[in-house]
């Protein structure tokens, strides 16, 4: 059968991603990729290190990003988005930019970072006060919100994890727990779920309606920047940030009582491994590392 009259596949544009070694969530950062976009990802070489800040460190050297994106320049993409949050955090404001301007020198497209489309996305959100919830341990967690502080965000409260490896494997009634003790004591303007290994695009719209706030996530603000650079929208419905009626009802509903919590989603069985370290116990509160001793889950 003759089917040159298709005229061949639709045209695509695509965006260049530079991912960690360990980055597994491929799937969910195209859920908010509309169809005519492509997602073109490379990693940065393995490390035999544990989630950490010398990891952070690793892999956001200037010289592992630019080899990337050279490799990504071959598919010509629009803009390159650097998604690690902690990569982009680790060395500050200033590191972030320094990181953007050594990425976009490297090839013939924009760059930007999944911790500067955070700070563009409170900006957009007009947010003063973050909660912020993180896989991390303690001391990748302090130099998040040091970052988030020193953009002009108070942060005010915060839960964490305390995990150094296979963060893909952390469901949803995790993150909805840490989610609801960083916003006990204090009302923030939005809450901020950190890392680009951990699973988010389900769980924010309960998450919204629940708190009654404008619920951001690492892989959400990234690709909804990196689409922003080329003039396109992120697919998003009921989020804050992506839907403007979500949005809207969320102003409405300002400063009224959150709602009861509702049970969170289950897409995955477990958070890890049975018996292995870092894996949550039933009926903990999370696992506990040596530097967390004292209160593994923090919130204020």
């Amino acid at each position: 059968m003759d089917v040159s009259f298709l005229g061949g596949p639709q045209p695509q544009r695509g965006i260049g991603v530079v991912a960690p070694f360990d980055f597994a969530l491929d799937r969910e950062l195209w859920r908010w990729v509309p169809d005519d976009i492509s997602l073109h990802v490379t990693r940065t070489p393995f490390v035999p290190v544990e989630v950490s800040l010398d990891l952070a460190r690793m892999v956001s050297e200037h010289e592992t990003l630019r080899e990337a994106v050279r490799a990504l320049s071959a598919v010509s993409p629009e803009v390159i988005a650097y998604a690690c949050t902690s990569g982009s955090f680790v060395g500050g404001v200033a590191g972030e930019m320094s990181m953007t301007t050594a990425m976009t020198q490297a090839g013939e497209a924009p760059a930007m970072t999944t911790s500067g489309a955070l700070l563009e996305a409170l900006r957009e959100l007009d947010v003063h006060r973050l909660a912020v919830i993180t896989p991390y341990t303690r001391s990748v967690t302090d130099s998040l919100e040091e970052f988030v502080r020193a953009a002009g965000v108070e942060v005010s409260g915060r839960s964490y994890l305390g995990l150094t490896r296979e963060i893909w494997r952390v469901g949803y009634r995790d993150v909805v727990t840490m989610a609801r003790e960083a916003t006990a004591a204090d009302a923030p303007d939005a809450l901020f779920i950190s890392c680009t290994n951990l699973a988010t695009y389900d769980v924010i719209p309960q998450l919204e309606a629940e708190l009654r706030i404008p619920v951001l996530s690492a892989n959400q603000v990234t690709v909804w920047k990196a689409l922003r650079m080329i003039g396109k929208t992120a697919v998003g419905p009921y989020q804050a940030l992506l839907d403007p009626a979500a949005r809207a009802s969320l102003e409405a509903l300002s400063g009224l009582p959150p709602l009861p919590a509702a049970p969170a989603p289950e897409p995955y069985a477990a958070t890890a491994p049975a018996g292995e370290e870092g894996a949550l116990e039933a009926g903990s509160a999370g696992p506990v590392f040596p530097e967390d001793l004292g209160g593994g889950r923090q919130a204020g």
